[in-house]
């Protein structure tokens, strides 16, 4: 089998390969990347956009950074298992010190798990500048639980005018309305415009696996392929069990594997669709939704099958997490602990609308988080000591949590939880004092099957709350909703996982201690950098 990207990429040389080396030499650039509008934006040795990582399950990826940017960075292996490795996560102030400007660091992931992932900045929210790829990890030889013939990766990108900081300080001005003006963004599929991507080549008889990754910072993509039945077989890493659908909604940071059969003919040619969308931001003709096709060729002197009927028969059916099944079978955890969370927006005396999770809107800790766990002593098993905006919730060795998240919005959150996957068992109506648009009313409560299926990016719909269980490791995971700009205001918090073990496991490289050094960051104390409960700053 072969991964294809733009470019054919054989992925049997990596198969073998026990140690891949991967070298990030990041720096701005002037680009266009939509055709439209030239800015600033982050690229990887020169270029943009950033090659996928390409792996195999058990290999060791060390990526060598070195940051020739203007301020620190860290970098995020979205979806990745960090057992024993949690140093190497890369939150900014969460289990790590930025890496200077002018500096380098060297990030280790040992490959626990298999499938589609990518790789993205994680301080002053780079992902919007562009600092995002796609992490491939392919199952060993003989291992794959399904066969196709080819792999093909489809990316999508939203892509703004203007750059994620000039975007925060309209949010943040006191000044402009709330929320402000929306800015429309283009959609690059592939790292190029949406609509003038490469073509997927198909043959006769042949079966595909498409796998589809948002690394969008806003924008949903609603994807289908007319003329052909698409079975889904993994979300976010996890394989499930063959889940047929007409159209799959991709929230930021998701991603999904299809089989997809070609038909014995190559009499016609046919489009693929996705339409990226926020569906909180009002409808503007030829602003948003905006609608991108590429071209699945089987012949190119064939003509293109006419499949509008495609979209209008009646029972045309949109992929739902809650239906669909783990294929290893496991069933729903049961809970020994119970964690619940209200999310939300609210208007501060500064004038400034951020977000919260139970009523507290997210500040970084002075220390990284992770420092604190491990200098701390008993005291770690305190959520006092991590400070009060971090909003951390510590959590036992091997408890296994049930965590609700009630959100009454009438917008969608893409939530992720960093270092493993939870099980989704519950969604249903959200619980809120204040009145209820009619076309949200009437949600129903529906609930896993017996495998429920497990990722880690929940998408919580408009006025909804959600279920997921998840066992708790040693690690600290910060959670928060992938939308950028809401992360951005106060939509984060932090799980405290078996603080007490990773004092005995743990040993964090003098190199990220340096660093924090560098920049006049304490690396020991509580999260304002002292001792037991004084939070005072000079």
């Amino acid at each position: 089998m072969k991964l294809y990207f733009a470019s054919c990429i054989g992925l049997f040389a990596v198969a073998a390969a026990k140690r891949v080396v991967v070298n990030w030499d990041l720096s701005y650039i002037s680009i266009d990347r939509d055709g439209h509008s030239q800015r600033r934006a982050i690229s990887v040795n020169g270029k943009l956009p950033i090659p996928p990582i390409l792996a195999t399950i058990g290999d060791t990826v060390e990526l060598n950074v070195h940051n020739g940017l203007d301020r620190p960075t860290t970098i995020h292996a979205h979806g990745l298992f960090q057992t024993n490795n949690t140093h190497m996560d890369g939150p900014a102030m969460i289990t790590q010190c930025g890496i200077p400007p002018g500096d380098s660091f060297t990030y280790m992931y040992k490959l626990e798990n298999r499938g589609s992932y990518w790789i993205h900045g994680h301080q002053a929210h780079e992902i919007s500048d562009g600092l995002r790829a796609a992490f491939i990890i392919n199952d060993k030889p003989n291992e794959h639980p399904y066969q196709y013939d080819e792999d093909y990766l489809l990316t999508f990108e939203d892509w703004f005018k203007e750059e994620f900081a000039d975007r925060m300080y309209q949010t943040l001005n006191p000044k402009e309305s709330f929320p402000p003006p929306h800015g429309y963004a283009s959609g690059l599929i592939n790292g190029v415009n949406g609509n003038v991507t490469q073509e997927l080549k198909f043959h006769p008889g042949k079966t595909y696996r498409i796998r589809l990754v948002n690394m969008g910072d806003l924008n949903s993509f609603q994807f289908s392929l007319p003329g052909h039945d698409m079975q889904v077989i993994e979300a976010d890493g996890e394989y499930s069990v063959p889940y047929i659908t007409d159209g799959i909604d991709i929230a930021p940071a998701q991603r999904y594997s299809v089989l997809v059969k070609a038909h014995d003919t190559d009499a016609y040619n046919y489009h693929f669709n996705a339409t990226m969308h926020a569906n909180f931001i009002p409808a503007s003709p030829g602003l948003t939704p905006r609608v991108y096709t590429g071209n699945i060729e089987y012949n190119k002197n064939s003509p293109y099958q006419d499949t509008r009927a495609f979209y209008e028969k009646p029972d045309f059916k949109w992929l739902n997490d809650i239906e669909m099944e783990a294929l290893d079978g496991q069933p729903a955890m049961i809970p020994t602990r119970n964690v619940y969370q209200d999310i939300g927006n609210k208007l501060y005396n500064t004038g400034q609308h951020l977000d919260h999770i139970n009523n507290i809107t997210f500040a970084m800790p002075n220390v990284p988080t992770l420092f604190t766990a491990l200098s701390m002593g008993s005291l770690a098993m305190d959520p006092r000591v991590y400070g009060p905006q971090t909003n951390a919730v510590v959590l036992n060795y091997g408890e296994i949590v049930e965590l609700t998240i009630n959100s009454p919005a009438q917008l969608p959150h893409p939530i992720h939880r960093h270092g493993l996957t939870f099980q989704i068992v519950e969604y249903g109506p959200a619980s809120t004092p204040f009145p209820i648009p009619e076309k949200f009313q009437n949600i129903p409560v529906r609930n896993a099957l017996a495998a429920p299926m497990r990722r880690d990016t929940m998408s919580i719909p408009e006025y909804s709350y959600i279920k997921v269980r998840f066992r708790a490791v040693s690690a600290i995971n910060i959670l928060h909703c992938h939308y950028s700009v809401h992360a951005a205001i106060g939509m984060d918090m932090v799980f405290i996982e078996g603080p007490d073990v990773l004092q005995k496991t743990l040993r964090v490289p003098e190199k990220m201690y340096e660093m924090c050094r560098k920049q006049g960051i304490p690396t020991t104390g509580n999260a304002a950098g002292n001792k037991g409960f004084d939070f005072t700053v000079d």
